[in-house]
């Protein structure tokens, strides 16, 4: 009997998904809990297994096609009687996730650089010759085209009908012109490189980059972007860092970076300023009972928020903790759907990139975003004097239906004040 494979809910503010690659094909066999399909979504890319044992009969849904949340995705002839709900009967992990992360695993802003030399040459090594569709494959073969010379442009590397097309075309191209060239006996430029005749590049957009596209754009359009900045001297901070970080890395083999610090101050300052940790619901303001710090990460392959709940119950030292392990698991691609769902406010550590001021997009539904940028040497007057202290930007983007000016700066007064209040008797634990 065919069974229906559809597509998990897998939060309240997921509404679709995107079909990244289908990892079985029409008439393989495949166990129950076996991953299915790979679907992207604006939260994370998760692996959809199949709630029976039996044949994959017939796709749905193809790749590269966008799908609400339950609609079926394809069909499995079985002879199992009962099919049992995923989302109740899997083991935790089995609907995995995947995340990205810069190669030093920091988190930064929505321009992050991708993995290191050695990782990339690593993972090539592991996971074998590219893989592709048979249609892909045969296209490739007709036009005589080595695939394992093209850069795949889809998912994890796949490569896509486009990768193809594209190299044919460049490939005519350069042949055209060569004929032309011997053909005319025309004087040649020897420093031109081909670039004045070579096509425009097309670079197929990924499910994952997809998804990130509509959901800037549906924040940009949906939520009014009011924009605020305050310098904040945070020589205290730079001076009880530098002296905690050599014991916490020998205690905890981890490093003690500023953003803990940040987050610290930032959940205190949400529990004075509930506005901020709220989103818009149409009629009414919802205020979030928890403050949940959503973190942004960046990678080759787009960006991703893993979530913090419940970060004003946590120490510096324990948000330094719940990071990194975030941090561990998204390199692992062991996230699991509820690190990324329910967060109420998001930092972004633009800082790590150089930048020292940014006006961020506010993540949907949320009510504001914040950005640290780089922590700088700079004169400045005090007491009618100049000193040099350690001076940083704070950037925030805050929805104008939810807050007005007045509201925002006190919620930027109460993270400046708690930052410059920081010294050599702050606690971290």
């Amino acid at each position: 009997m065919p069974e229906i494979v559809e597509l998990p809910h897998v939060g309240e503010s997921v509404v679709e998904g995107t079909i990244g690659k289908w990892l079985k094909q029409p008439g393989d066999k495949v166990e129950r809990y076996e991953p299915l399909v790979e679907v992207v979504t604006d939260k994370v890319t998760m692996e959809v297994p199949s709630p029976v044992s039996g044949s994959l009969s017939k796709i749905l849904a193809e790749e590269g096609e966008t799908v609400p949340m339950g609609a079926p995705l394809a069909e499995i002839e079985t002879s199992e009687s009962a099919r049992p709900n995923i989302q109740e009967s899997l083991p935790q992990d089995t609907i995995s996730t995947t995340g990205f992360l810069i190669s030093d695993g920091k988190p930064v802003g929505p321009t992050g650089g991708g993995g290191s030399d050695d990782e990339a040459a690593a993972t090539t090594e592991a996971e074998g010759p590219p893989r592709v569709s048979p249609a892909v494959r045969r296209l490739a073969q007709e036009n005589n085209v080595d695939i394992s010379k093209l850069l795949g442009t889809g998912v994890n590397g796949r490569i896509t009908r486009q990768d193809v097309l594209e190299h044919i075309a460049l490939i005519e191209g350069n042949d055209s012109l060569n004929s032309h060239i011997s053909s005319t006996n025309s004087p040649v430029n020897l420093n031109n490189d081909g670039r004045d005749n070579a096509p425009d590049e097309h670079k197929q957009l990924t499910p994952v980059r997809k998804q990130i596209a509509e959901a800037m754009v549906r924040s940009v359009n949906q939520i009014p972007h009011a924009w605020s900045i305050v310098e904040v001297d945070v020589s205290g901070l730079v001076t009880r860092r530098s002296a905690l970080r050599a014991e916490f890395d020998k205690q905890n083999g981890v490093g003690l970076t500023y953003l803990p610090f940040f987050m610290k101050v930032v959940a205190e300052s949400l529990r004075e300023n509930p506005t901020l940790n709220a989103s818009w619901g149409g009629d009414k303001i919802i205020i979030k009972r928890r403050i949940n710090l959503g973190i942004a990460v960046a990678g080759p392959a787009g960006l991703v928020v893993p979530v913090i709940h419940d970060a004003d119950r946590l120490s510096i030292s324990g948000l330094a903790l719940a990071l990194n392990d975030l941090i561990q698991r998204t390199r692992q691609n062991k996230l699991r759907i509820e690190d990324v769902q329910d967060g109420t406010f998001t930092l972004n550590n633009t800082g790590a990139l150089g930048s020292i001021a940014s006006q961020p997009i506010i993540n949907y539904p949320q009510a504001a975003i914040l950005t640290t940028e780089v922590i700088q040497k700079r004169p400045v007057v005090i007491n009618d004097g100049i000193a040099v202290r350690s001076m940083v930007n704070l950037c925030m983007s805050f929805d104008h239906r939810i807050n007005d000016g007045a509201e925002a700066s006190a919620f930027l007064r109460s993270v400046k004040d708690r930052l410059e209040r920081i010294g050599s008797d702050t606690g971290i634990n």
